[in-house]
């Protein structure tokens, strides 16, 4: 409606054919909005929804192309299974499927679903091994107050716990910020998809069970990554990290 002007009340023109033959005015009752398909976000869907017996006096109804899907809800969805063969023995050669997600690999979703797996566990990979290069390095620089802690009697147990706990607030602090930033990208990224491709289509969604899953993964490794490393340096001797 926006692209040729319309507005509620309007007077258009439709026909089957370009040349306008057989062309039949109806006036706009209404406005709606398509349901977000990810299969036809890209597509330009010009659409226009028509009560069924004017859409059958506009078209040809001997033509196979009067009508190219119809979706049937049914009462009892467990009844499917016999709604299918039933119609299929009365109309050889019609294709009768379910528009539920289906559960095996010929689904794309569950396709595209395995490959962000993928992505995931290689991306946690490696972002811990560079979080454990990173406080391998941190721990370097901390090697004289490590040793200094050592001199004055203070257990290297007493210090191993001091890192635990210190390690444990900035994973949980690293955790919450990456949470913040990625609810952040979800807004920008879904107004700018919708807008490029004129959708209500959400493409990101941060939910709870991934914000759990993102924070049941980051603080672990986390804190692990602190302890690996802070113990290279209280296995040391106390003169080697004083340099004496």
């Amino acid at each position: 409606m926006e692209q040729a002007r319309l507005h509620v009340g309007d007077i258009v023109t439709l026909a089957a054919d370009q040349d306008g033959t057989g062309a039949t005015q109806f006036r706009v009752a209404g406005v709606y909005e398509p349901t977000p398909d990810p299969m036809k976000f890209t597509a330009k869907r010009l659409e226009a929804r028509l009560h069924l017996p004017d859409l059958i006096a506009l078209t040809d109804p001997q033509s196979p192309e009067s009508v190219s899907a119809l979706n049937v809800a049914l009462v009892n969805p467990q009844d499917a299974d016999a709604f299918t063969s039933t119609v299929i023995a009365r109309m050889p050669g019609l294709r009768v499927q379910r528009t539920v997600r289906p559960e095996d690999s010929r689904d794309p979703f569950a396709v595209l679903e395995r490959f962000h797996w993928a992505i995931a566990i290689v991306t946690v990979i490696g972002s811990t091994a560079f979080l454990l290069a990173l406080m391998v390095m941190r721990a370097e620089e901390r090697r004289d107050v490590i040793g200094i802690l050592r001199l004055i009697g203070i257990p290297a147990r007493s210090i191993l716990i001091e890192v635990l706990l210190e390690g444990l607030l900035i994973a949980m602090a690293g955790a919450v910020f990456g949470l913040v930033v990625a609810k952040a990208g979800e807004g920008v990224v879904n107004r700018f998809f919708q807008w490029r491709y004129d959708t209500t289509l959400i493409f990101v969604r941060v939910t709870l069970p991934i914000a759990w899953r993102s924070v049941a993964f980051a603080v672990p490794l986390g804190v692990i990554a602190g302890l690996v490393a802070s113990w290279t340096l209280l296995r040391r001797d106390v003169g080697s990290l004083v340099r004496r």
